[in-house]
């Protein structure tokens, strides 16, 4: 796979073309609704989200410097409205066994335990899920994971030491100890 096309400079509000727009949507659209798809399972409420962030950016876009920045901005809004609508849903209390399967991905290795391990990220606290989500789905260090959720480095850090726990608990409860 090539290097995805860079965004485009956005220099000032007059000078953000619509077409410019539309060149970020078709570049970012993927990461936006991949973050919303594993982090609400849901496909629907994905697709919502990420029309949602889109039409935020589109309100928002004199104000963004740089593709870097818009990057940045899309990962944020787009967290931080699935964290919102998490909260309103209360979604965090449905059963695992509710929870809408993922479309299938073409990935390596035991589709059993991938399907498995993402029932576990996905019962997992709010923004806990995030974190995680943040850092193995978009690859983010702690550092760009506290920009993007506005907490402590630190903070980030428990979190994801305390989720790996709650997952390799989990792992051991529901597929045994193999040496996780």
């Amino acid at each position: 796979m090539g290097e995805p096309a860079p965004l485009p400079v956005i220099e000032a509000a007059d000078e953000a073309p619509l077409d410019d727009f539309a060149d970020i949507v078709r570049q970012q659209q993927g990461m936006v609704f991949s973050i919303a798809l594993n982090f609400l399972r849901d496909r629907q409420a994905a697709e919502e989200i990420a029309q949602d962030v889109f039409l935020h950016l589109h309100q928002h876009l004199d104000s963004l410097k740089s593709p870097e920045h818009v990057v940045f901005w899309l990962r944020k809004v787009t967290t931080h409205r699935c964290i919102d609508f998490v909260r309103r849903r209360k979604w965090s209390q449905v059963s695992l066994d509710d929870v809408p399967e993922l479309p299938a991905a073409t990935v390596s290795g035991d589709p059993l335990l991938q399907h498995k391990l993402r029932q576990l990220v996905a019962s997992l606290p709010e923004t806990a899920r995030a974190v995680v989500i943040l850092r193995y789905q978009e690859d983010l260090t702690p550092t760009e994971i506290a920009e993007v959720l506005t907490m402590p480095v630190a903070t980030v850090k428990s979190h994801l030491q305390r989720s790996l726990a709650m997952l390799r608990e989990k792992v051991v409860r529901v597929i045994g100890d193999a040496r996780v």
